[in-house]
């Protein structure tokens, strides 16, 4: 590792953006670099190297047409995104990058020794496609043109502006960049149609904690019951970040269409309040979005995660559920609430043994509410 690139991976680790990194046929020695240099730990979430078929299809869930191609290294960037995005904080940068090489070996390849990158963002995606000289390098050459623009790729993403010389051939070899820019509309177009898993909007406050307690729900409308709720929940455990979660799409409702998820979104903006947009509506699921969380729910929905008819009427598939999601790390804060017209609290629910651990009842002298987005909702009709 040479002093600019030494340099420049300073100003990454720098940086606050994380990253997770796929990387297959080239790249490998930015790895010892990254982690060579401290504060590695501020930026490398997670490194996989998919060098298998068996291991590319399995990160991509199909086999590419192609295991060496542009297509291939976007969707790779895509899958390191959505990882990334589980692995970190809401509202923390992320990036995800996809490298996908055939460089030279034995026997030597027929076609070119080329290399393709992808570095996706919540804002932005990079393509970076080189092309080498055959016969001008060995395979350590190579991978070390390609380690090169790893790094690269990530000063790109983390807003670094020292540049690194590939010491590409001049006449034979060539480098494309180009960047795209997503507007938020866009954003939220992806993640209803599935290709990205969430999208934080962070207020910039209350940052600082290593635990998230997300409060999940519709919010139609968001009122200060809301706010309180999470805020005595937060109240309760010590190094917490307060987040809502909303899901696009709904277990019992039609999902939620992009004009309803802007306004959603609006009512978090006007009061300072972090929130995540998701696509998925069962809390084993949000247990893969967010582990190592604590989800604050209403009595009422303590109810049904107890009821067997949402599980196949199976206590067993129930109890595997739930123990599923504490495996995850998370587990679960409890409100009192009206329920068929009687105020109910956590010590009113059967609760299996096995799972009882799982299960914190938040204290009404703390809080207590009859607020409901229902009856708000009537009220301004």
């Amino acid at each position: 590792m040479d002093a600019v690139v030494k340099a420049v991976i300073e100003a990454i680790h720098a940086s606050p953006t994380h990253a997770v990194l796929y990387l297959s046929g080239g790249g490998s020695q930015a790895l010892g670099w990254l982690l060579s240099v401290p504060r590695a730990s501020g930026t490398v979430l997670e490194v996989t190297v998919p060098y298998s078929r068996a291991s590319m299809v399995q990160l991509l869930g199909k086999v590419p047409e192609q295991y060496v191609c542009r297509e291939t290294a976007d969707a790779i960037a895509m899958a390191a995104y959505n990882r990334a995005l589980k692995l970190s904080m809401p509202g923390m940068p992320v990036a995800g990058i996809g490298l996908t090489g055939a460089l030279a070996s034995v026997p030597p390849k027929r076609g070119d020794h080329r290399c393709h990158l992808s570095a996706r963002t919540q804002t932005g995606l990079w393509h970076y496609d080189l092309t080498l000289a055959k016969g001008y390098r060995d395979r350590v050459g190579e991978d070390l043109v390609t380690s090169r623009m790893v790094v690269k790729s990530l000063a790109d993403v983390c807003g670094v502006s020292v540049g690194i010389p590939l010491e590409l051939k001049e006449g034979s070899e060539r480098l494309t960049e180009q960047r795209w820019s997503y507007s938020e509309e866009e954003q939220l177009e992806q993640l209803l149609n599935g290709q990205i898993c969430m999208i934080s909007f962070s207020s910039n406050a209350d940052m600082t904690g290593s635990r998230r307690i997300i409060l999940s729900g519709s919010f139609n409308p968001l009122h200060d019951g809301h706010v309180k709720l999470l805020e005595v929940a937060c109240s309760l455990q010590e190094g917490t970040m307060p987040c809502f979660e909303i899901s696009a799409i709904n277990a019992d409702k039609p999902p939620l269409g992009l004009g309803d998820v802007k306004d959603r979104v609006k009512q978090f903006r006007d009061i300072g309040k972090n929130l995540v947009l998701t696509n998925q509506p069962y809390f084993y699921k949000k247990a893969e979005l967010f582990p190592d969380s604590t989800f604050v729910v209403g009595v009422d929905t303590a109810i049904r995660l107890m009821n067997p008819k949402y599980y196949g009427e199976s206590k067993t598939r129930m109890l595997e559920v739930l123990l599923g999601i504490h495996q995850q790390g998370c587990d679960f804060m409890v409100a009192g609430r009206k329920v068929n017209g009687r105020f109910k609290v956590l010590s009113d629910i059967d609760i299996p043994a096995e799972v009882q651990h799982m299960f914190q009842a938040i204290p009404e002298n703390l809080f207590y509410s009859d607020l409901s987005s229902t009856a708000l909702r009537q009220k301004t009709r």
